[in-house]
């Protein structure tokens, strides 16, 4: 049987959703258009045809919205386009901000 000073502990617990994450790829002078339509279809599974719409806006825009995350994932996926692109000899970067 719960007695008061349970009933009140419960009450007091309240879940907090992880904060999100949104992350974005910067637009620069020398990465390929085919090489960013790549990355967003293979680091963030985009089809080819919403990778090709957020490589026209990082065009346009200097920046395109990958996607939302937990921390840890949007940090992992920022993480993974710079080791991409290293590799691949190409300048680009992907940066993330609290939503």
């Amino acid at each position: 049987m719960a007695t008061n000073t349970d009933l009140e502990t419960i009450n007091e617990i309240s879940l907090k959703y992880p904060k999100k994450y949104k992350v974005f790829i910067l637009n620069d002078d020398y990465t390929s258009m085919d090489f960013v339509v790549d990355v967003l279809m293979s680091i963030f599974h985009k089809s080819y045809e919403e990778a090709e719409a957020i490589m026209l806006e990082v065009h346009k825009k200097d920046k395109g919205i990958c996607g939302v995350y937990t921390h840890e994932i949007a940090q992992t996926k920022v993480m993974q386009v710079h080791k991409r692109a290293r590799e691949s000899g190409f300048p680009l970067r992907a940066e993330m901000e609290e939503e």
